[in-house]
């Protein structure tokens, strides 16, 4: 018997399309692990096992099923993109527990390429901190459930990782994809700004948040950005010999890179030298006031998003947090500062085609209810762990996580791949090169 759980979104659509396998069948399988696995695991907010299987039959009822590029894949959605039917909570107890009308324009997309929606993935409050923790759930990294999953797209990368899905509908603001994609030994890609809709009236931080894949290869995640962008799916012609700045060095002063991180980095670079491109040594001018900058964009959107919630709904570490970014929302709103971190950076990348960096500086934080803990624990747990995803939300510029080795524990490790706008075809053939040069086990091994 073919066991479907596991398989790439690319496999299952094919066999779906060629009449090997049923959307029903794939689905009551994915469900079925779901309900075994997610207990440990804390990947889900909401599964929709019953609407999952009725509408896995629609699909295998459409008459241009065997067009679909995700036919009868199943999808888990991030719980802060509408999902028609079921509330969105985006992790807080003070939104309201109300069906949406709508699906948000990327489930829609997902959706009409033939996809499923299984569930609704946990994040932390309103998507603010890179844990993914809440009075709704605690997303545990599959690969090592003593640690957080990492957020805030923490959950979408769970489900992914321990193979409950084949690929998740995640977005990233200041790292939300990357950093559970490097912790969970994932791929993804937050695009550029415009590239993928973010939807009217959702939030995006002030432009600095995008919507993308998590996927276990690189096929997978380059199948479903295309969706997602509406362009055609299809590998482009390579990406030719590329100019690649690597550094180990922290955006952020007084944070340090961990030694399996900066190896990993390092690793990548003699691969991608192998493959023969021109790899030197280089560090982005980032200026002293990145962290300033950082902190100002991510407080404020914060603010904007809990201004029409009760606040005595919200956890004191949200309160504090949206408190600090009010004084912040004009000045954040004008866009000047990232105008001039854009311009500051863009002669380095005149010069370089692409910066390799490590993904995370660390590992993650141990799994836990760091929503009862003071802002200041978590902030520095959030700045210590991931200083290096920031920057290119700020930028609006295209950015990459992709596995790269293991760590100490032997959870997976990860760099960071950065490009101009318009080169997400461009970072994915890179990817592809790792990962055909150093092939990564796709799921954490659990039963």
């Amino acid at each position: 018997m073919t066991t479907w759980a596991g398989r790439t979104a690319t496999e299952i659509a094919a066999a779906v399309r060629e009449k090997r396998v049923t959307p029903r069948e794939v689905v009551a399988e994915h469900l079925a692990r779901i309900e075994r696995l997610d207990g440990r695991v804390g990947a889900f907010r909401a599964v929709r096992a019953e609407a999952a299987l009725v509408e896995a039959d629609e699909v295998a009822a459409r008459g241009d099923v065997d067009e679909l590029p995700l036919a009868g894949v199943p999808v888990a959605v991030k719980d802060n993109l509408a999902v028609r039917g079921e509330s969105r909570r985006v992790g807080s107890a003070a939104t309201p527990d109300t069906p949406a009308a709508r699906d948000h324009v990327t489930v829609a997309r997902l959706r009409a390429a033939g996809a499923v929606v299984v569930g609704l993935t946990n994040v932390p409050e309103l998507c603010v901190f890179g844990t993914t923790d809440g009075v709704l759930g605690i997303a545990r990294n599959p690969w090592d459930p003593s640690r957080s999953a990492g957020g805030s797209s923490g959950g979408s990368a769970a489900a992914v990782a321990a193979g409950m899905v084949p690929i998740a509908l995640g977005n990233d603001g200041m790292g939300s994809l990357r950093i559970p994609a490097a912790n969970c030994g994932l791929v993804t890609i937050k695009p550029g700004r415009g590239v993928v809709p973010t939807g009217d009236g959702d939030s995006t931080w002030f432009g600095m948040s995008e919507n993308g894949p998590l996927a276990t290869t690189v096929e997978d995640a380059r199948l479903m950005f295309s969706v997602l962008a509406g362009v055609e799916p299809g590998p482009g012609p390579g990406p030719g010999v590329l100019r690649v700045a690597v550094s180990l060095r922290s955006p952020l002063a007084g944070v340090t890179i961990s030694r399996p991180y900066a190896a990993a980095a390092r690793d990548a670079a003699g691969l991608l030298m192998r493959a023969g491109h021109q790899v030197r040594r280089a560090d982005p001018p980032y200026p002293m006031s990145l962290a300033t900058t950082a902190l100002a964009h991510w407080t404020a959107g914060t603010a904007a998003d809990a201004k029409p919630l009760d606040p005595r709904l919200l956890t004191r570490r949200t309160r504090v947090h949206a408190r600090l970014g009010r004084p912040f929302l004009r000045t954040v709103s004008s866009g000047a500062s990232r105008e001039r971190l854009i311009r500051r950076l863009e002669p380095f990348f005149a010069e370089h085609d692409v910066l390799l960096t490590p993904a995370l500086a660390r590992r993650s934080p141990k799994a836990g209810p760091w929503h009862e803990r003071g802002w200041l624990s978590n902030v520095l747990a959030n700045t210590n762990h991931s200083p290096l995803t920031p920057p290119w939300n700020l930028t609006g510029w295209p950015a990459m996580s992709v596995p790269c080795g293991t760590l100490p524990s032997g959870a997976p490790c990860a760099v960071q791949l950065v490009g101009r706008p318009g080169t997400e075809s461009r970072l994915l053939d890179l990817a592809a090169q790792l990962q055909e040069r150093n092939p990564w086990q796709r799921t954490a091994p659990m039963n």
